[in-house]
């Protein structure tokens, strides 16, 4: 488990305690964040390993992550649970997400300085070993996938279009869900 899917101690807990169900029910936690503040909330983003998950399959989810939760009660006091989809400008968290999105634009910042810095955007051009692969101005360079802290999609209109395609690959229209259409063949006067 990486650092982009659970930063932070109490993450990487709940990760191991909620990724079996989550992986059992044929999805991928794509990350996972406990917030503070007067209320907490605890944000998971699944997909499919294709990708493409909608509202009920979040739910589905939401309730088996609360039993488990309920049962371990690894979280004191009261908090939120929501569940959603990464969305279309997504974070890059796991290795293979960079060669998923090969050849769209990212933001990706590094916990060190590289080069004098750690912020670095541009075209994804997939990975090598370890390796994450970005076109920047200066030309292509690698990052260690175990450097980075953030790595998220840029919303571009490629970007929309391409999530646009994906979604219409994957709708499956049942005609024998539509009523049959009855045509008149009465004689108009």
């Amino acid at each position: 488990m990486t650092e982009l899917v659970a930063k932070t101690a109490i993450d990487r807990r709940l990760a191991e305690i909620v990724a079996p169900t989550i992986e059992s029910m044929g999805f991928e936690l794509v990350r996972i964040r406990l917030m503070g503040g007067v209320h907490k909330t605890l944000q998971i983003m699944a997909d499919r390993p294709e990708g493409g998950i909608d509202v009920e399959d979040c739910g589905r989810i939401s309730v088996a992550v609360s039993a488990v939760l309920d049962v371990e009660d690894p979280i004191e006091d009261g908090y939120t649970l929501e569940v959603s989809s990464p969305g279309i400008d997504r974070p890059l968290t796991r290795l293979k997400d960079f060669d998923a999105w090969k050849g769209h634009e990212a933001r990706i910042e590094t916990s060190e300085l590289i080069d004098g810095r750690k912020r670095f955007k541009g075209r994804i051009a997939g990975t090598e070993g370890d390796e994450v692969l970005i076109e920047i101005d200066e030309g292509t360079i690698g990052l260690r996938f175990d450097w980075l802290a953030d790595a998220k999609l840029v919303l571009t209109d490629e970007l929309i279009a391409e999530m646009l395609r994906q979604k219409k690959a994957t709708e499956h229209v049942d005609e024998a869900a539509f009523d049959h259409i009855e045509e008149d063949t009465s004689e108009e006067d």
